[in-house]
């Protein structure tokens, strides 16, 4: 093959994979504007469209590597190694240096050189790596107790059994960790679990996984007081809440519970204090669950302007300083929505206040005081009056989607704070 239609054929197939990389891209793009539309209760008919672009986008991947590695199969061996480089996906870099090495050696099947039969020596190596995978496996752990007796007085001794994550149970805790994590971290349901156990000739019904994943929470439960004490102790918390669809049992449905987090972090005001987070289940969202979670908190609380929060500040043993993520989110569906000026004119104001605080993140508390009376404070002041002095028409969807208070209560916090 001459160089010209060697360049042809190289330039031909860069194209088609440049064609579907834009096409997985766009695809990309559609799938997050989609994911962003669906929000709380799930459409029917936008579920089954994201999950029919993510089958596309999925077949469209596996189809261009297909190709390429297809046309890597039809050049000749130099033009291969010059198409590979032309193509190969930016940003790969080096294997982890962590992970254990096994080095195979290929040696050429003659000891003296193939044209005059001379002898051979080393000039220098090629060196690649492949990325494999040792799948997980089980195994059995036998534990042996010998019984000795004396021979003067009969007695029988022997050693203590090891002690079991639970009692008389046949899992290790390797095993129950697995489990733990491959449900909770990788989404994985136990029936799922169970069927890929069977695959590996272990039975293991449902109902035992059950089991044992409520065993470990009486396990883990000194972990969770440890963490919750070591949250709670903090002088400023972040609160929020989220729906958690769970079984209802009997009924064959689902219901919503919620999943409340409390987190810990003060690195960006300078802390050298480890994060944290603790997590709190509540098959509702009354008011009294945070309250019970939250007594023996004294500080400052950081949480959206939901009602059930209130009754933590009555006594002022936590005082409120409200998010403005949660706000801006509002102000952000507004402008999506109907492109409001006032909404875009909020927008602007939080991005202000939120650059001044990237900017002095990590720095001293005096630093971070000054630039926030010097900088911050000016900006709050004059954005305290824009809602409550405008009177554009759109500022009543304003009010009535809630931002105007979230707002207010904002802005006072930000003042109290600033004074």
């Amino acid at each position: 093959m001459d160089t010209a239609a060697l360049k042809a054929l190289i330039r031909s197939q860069d194209e088609q994979l440049c064609a579907h990389a834009a096409e997985i891209e766009r695809l990309k793009l559609l799938l997050a504007r989609l994911q962003r539309i669906q929000f709380g209760r799930k459409s029917e008919k936008l579920e089954r469209e994201i999950q029919q672009l993510e089958l596309q986008l999925k077949d469209l991947e596996e189809s261009a590597a297909e190709n390429q590695q297809r046309a890597e199969h039809k050049l000749p061996e130099a033009a291969a190694a010059i198409f590979a480089s032309a193509t190969r996906k930016p940003g790969r870099g080096p294997l982890p240096d962590h992970l254990p090495r096994q080095t195979e050696m290929h040696r050429p099947v003659a000891d003296n050189c193939p044209e005059c039969g001379g002898e051979l020596r080393q000039l220098g190596e090629d060196i690649s790596e492949i990325l494999e995978y040792v799948p997980a496996r089980f195994k059995v752990i036998r534990h042996v107790r010998p019984k000795l007796s004396c021979r003067k007085c009969d007695v029988i001794v022997q050693a203590a059994a090891p002690s079991r994550p639970i009692e008389r149970g046949l899992a290790g805790p390797g095993l129950l960790a697995h489990v733990l994590v491959s449900k909770y971290a990788d989404h994985q349901p136990l029936y799922r679990q169970a069927e890929m156990y069977a695959r590996e000739g272990v039975e293991l019904e449902r109902s035992t996984l059950a089991d044992w994943v409520g065993r470990s929470t009486e396990l883990l439960a000194p972990l969770n007081d440890a963490l919750r004490q070591y949250v709670m102790s903090a002088s400023k918390l972040h609160a929020d809440d989220t729906p958690v669809p769970v079984l209802a049992p009997g009924t064959g449905k689902t219901k919503l519970g919620r999943l409340w987090t409390y987190v810990r972090d003060d690195r960006p005001a300078g802390d050298s204090a480890p994060a944290a987070v603790w997590f709190a289940y509540s098959p509702d969202r009354k008011g009294e669950h945070p309250h019970r979670h939250l007594a023996s908190f004294a500080g400052t609380l950081q949480a959206d302007a939901y009602a059930g929060f209130n009754r933590l500040y009555d006594s002022g043993r936590i005082r409120e300083a409200a998010c403005w993520a949660h706000v801006r989110r509002k102000f952000f569906d507004i402008h999506q929505a109907h492109a409001s000026p006032i909404a875009s004119e909020a927008i602007q104001r939080i991005g202000q206040l939120y650059a001044i605080e990237s900017e002095i993140r990590g720095r001293s508390a005096e630093e971070r005081q000054q630039a926030r009376h010097t900088r911050a404070r000016p900006l709050c002041n004059s954005a305290a009056g824009m809602v409550q002095n405008n009177t554009h028409p759109g500022l009543q969807e304003i009010r009535d989607r809630g931002c105007h208070r979230l707002y207010a209560r904002a802005l006072a916090g930000a003042c109290v704070l600033l004074r």
